[in-house]
């Protein structure tokens, strides 16, 4: 993807980018070792340490546990009284890819054309993006960052949000995009269901033909004759099963069209997301043996008919029905509100532990990158944050966060706001404010 940003919008990116990352008497990001002490620890996989200690050396976790050795030259830092969580994972975001809504060059996540598997994602990721130091100092570390368009957009990124490069930020997972033909009312616009059913067959028949292709480069492409073809060798590595196949789809009728596709490939490897209406076919996914990544959480009902509580509700009836559920806010800058979006799934139905595990690692395994993420376990990147609480509460603070083992300077425009509001200079007195009129 060509990278494109207007002279304003850098104007606005770089001061804060600064802020975090140069010295100059300015809080700069630390990669010492830490021991981490005294805190509870909320590990997911190995259940719960009270008094913990973590020991985080050269951006991993060397140690965990109640009864720890601190070595001599760690930077110790006391968390009494705190809980201590796996760095969160939004499943799916534009994150880094968008900035300004309405200025089309700060934008970068659609391609022209429909068929476009080989465009990456990850190339277009901007680390100056304002909306990244907002989303990580609320706990949220790592994220799906995921292209748009047509039937096959484009190839998405696992990242980690801190670095100079997206190179630097990439952690490890990538997965080609596919919005799967759907039979949906979509937009303002009423369709008839001839118009649908055209537009759908339409869809069908590309996304048939592409893949057709790729099944036949997937065979040729060592031989002598064979010539480089970038959309296909994306897909060729959908279809060998080195890559992950992310399917947005969600009414119940387009998800068991799916399910069948899928049956018919072949494939392997493969994501559904989106999902909305997963809970009126869960038990057809669970048979399907299919991961899931749904959300956003907090949505409205796809169908005027359903209770005000339906999207609330279906991340855990399809848990319930023994799928393996992520969640995702499929935002940019709002995807600091991850937390909440678990809360709500856990109250309606799914249950705290669970939540926990579908912002963590339940999302990191659905990726493919379950050894390094997800959980505060030995061997695994230092992605954690330390909180006052539940980080599904409003009222609790987010402490510090950690990333690949730095120390994140807990600023971004928001708290830059906040405290330049808070201790205005001058200050303001509303006696000497004068009102027209």
């Amino acid at each position: 993807m060509k990278k494109f940003i207007s002279i304003l919008s850098v104007l606005v990116l770089l001061p804060l980018f600064a802020v975090a990352q140069n010295d100059g008497g300015i809080v700069r990001a630390d990669n010492s070792k830490f021991a981490l002490t005294n805190a509870k620890i909320y590990t997911v996989t190995n259940g719960v340490i009270e008094n913990g200690t973590i020991i985080i050396n050269n951006g991993i976790i060397e140690a965990v546990g109640a009864d720890i050795n601190i070595p001599g030259d760690a930077q110790v830092i006391d968390y009494s009284g705190q809980e201590i969580y796996p760095g969160m994972i939004d499943s799916g975001t534009r994150l880094g890819l968008s900035e300004i809504g309405s200025i089309s060059e700060a934008n970068d996540f659609r391609e022209f054309g429909e068929i476009t598997p080989n465009m990456q994602a990850l190339t277009a990721v901007n680390p100056n993006s304002v909306a990244i130091p907002v989303t990580r100092v609320s706990g949220v570390t790592s994220t799906l960052t995921m292209p748009a368009g047509g039937p096959l957009p484009g190839t998405a990124a696992t990242i980690s949000l801190f670095g100079y490069t997206p190179d630097q930020m990439f952690a490890g997972s990538k997965g080609v995009v596919m919005n799967f033909p759907s039979t949906a009312q979509r937009g303002w616009r009423r369709r008839t269901p001839e118009q649908i059913e055209k537009a759908r067959e339409k869809a069908q028949e590309t996304i048939n033909d592409a893949f057709d292709k790729a099944e036949l480069y997937a065979k040729i492409k060592e031989s002598d004759d064979a010539r480089y073809y970038p959309e296909m060798e994306a897909l060729a590595k959908v279809v060998n099963g080195e890559v992950l196949l992310y399917i947005e789809v969600n009414s119940a009728k387009d998800i068991l069209s799916a399910l069948e596709w899928i049956e018919e490939r072949g494939y392997e490897n493969v994501v559904l997301t989106g999902v909305a209406e997963g809970w009126r076919v869960a038990e057809e996914i669970a048979e399907a043996g299919l991961p899931v990544i749904t959300g956003p959480v907090l949505s409205t009902p796809t169908r005027g008919s359903d209770a005000y509580d339906t999207a609330y509700k279906n991340p855990g009836l399809m848990q319930k029905a023994g799928i393996k559920v992520a969640l995702r806010t499929m935002d940019t800058e709002n995807s600091r509100n991850l937390p909440y979006n678990a809360g709500f799934a856990a109250t309606y139905g799914m249950g705290r532990e669970e939540a926990l595990k579908a912002i963590t690692i339940n999302a990191a395994e659905i990726m493919g990158v379950g050894d390094q993420l997800g959980s505060i376990e030995v061997g695994k990147k230092a992605n954690i944050f330390v909180s006052t609480g539940d980080p599904f509460q409003t009222s609790t603070k987010i402490l510090d966060v950690f990333i690949d083992g730095y120390k994140i300077p807990m600023t971004s425009r928001h708290t830059e706001l906040y405290d330049e509001f808070l201790n205005r200079t001058p200050g303001l007195n509303k006696n000497e404010v004068k009102v027209d009129g």
